[in-house]
């Protein structure tokens, strides 16, 4: 006769393993995807991993939204099978920061521009801002950031009229919104970028930036509802590198995650022509 302990043994098991198929599923398809996107990567003659699965862990790393100490843990254990040549935690993640590569690879992954698209900029906490100038190395700068201090960086993304993102750029967290002004010039031509009061600069401003006024062009609210998908699903407000490398390139894998993730069902408008994005069934 089966004990409890076997019966409630049994339902774990019957409960869990669909998720964990699931997952397997989910990080085969990904793999697939950037493996096609990137077919042409060269592969070091002394490379453990191949160009496609350093941006598969990148992207997973991003979506789990855990540190690297519990991510690292979390993936062998579970989906080492899928991965059989991973190497040590400390190897791995700096592989993770060569951005020379990863960067030019995650950007196959960008958005083309549309007619129109929007900008805006988005705090990213490294440190609490009691512990601003504690540590010598601190790569973080104290700035504001939806009406607070943070001490960290400040991501500036660039969005189609779909949500997709098209291009980004980085800094510390202290610098003005009209630092990234040559990221939106670049689509002088091609695309009309919508920003806020911020990006505004007396001397002026590029030629396909229309500066909006509160409560003006609300379709802005586009780009918010992504960086708000980006805050709860993957815990993107705050972050734990220690080298701003690594800050960046996590940052690159998530531009690439975040476009892969948002189309994984194709991109249907509805009646009134707007499309809802969603990255929710996406959950490690």
């Amino acid at each position: 006769m089966p004990t409890a302990s076997s019966i409630l043994c049994a339902t774990h098991t019957a409960q869990e393993e669909p998720d964990t198929v699931n997952i397997t599923d989910f990080i085969t398809e990904l793999f697939c995807q950037v493996d096609d996107a990137i077919a042409d990567a060269p592969r070091h003659s002394q490379a453990i991993l191949s160009v496609s699965e350093v941006i598969t862990i990148g992207i997973l790393y991003v979506v789990k939204g855990i540190s690297q100490r519990a991510f690292y843990p979390w993936i062998k254990d579970n989906y080492g099978g899928l991965f059989p040549q991973l190497p040590e935690r400390t190897r791995r993640f700096r592989r993770f920061r060569r951005l020379h590569t990863q960067q030019y690879w995650t950007g196959r992954f960008l958005a083309a521009p549309t007619l129109m698209g929007i900008a805006d900029s988005y705090g990213i906490e490294l440190r609490h801002p009691i512990r601003d100038g504690r540590r010598a190395g601190q790569i973080g700068r104290k700035g504001i950031s939806n009406h607070r201090w943070i001490v960290g960086g400040k991501l500036c993304a660039v969005v189609n009229q779909f949500g997709l993102i098209c291009d980004w750029d980085c800094a510390t967290a202290n610098v003005h919104d009209q630092t990234f002004h040559p990221l939106l010039r670049q689509y002088d031509g091609q695309m009309i970028v919508l920003a806020d009061w911020g990006f505004h600069r007396a001397a002026g401003d590029p030629a396909n930036v229309m500066i909006c006024r509160r409560g003006q062009w609300n379709v802005r609210m586009m780009v918010e509802t992504v960086f708000s998908m980006m805050s709860v699903k993957w815990d993107f407000k705050v972050q734990r590198h220690r080298a701003w490398e690594g800050f960046e390139a996590h940052l690159a894998y998530a531009m690439a995650g975040f476009n892969i993730l948002a189309q994984w069902n194709g991109l249907e408008p509805d009646a009134q022509g707007r499309v809802h994005l969603s990255i929710a069934q996406f959950t490690l």
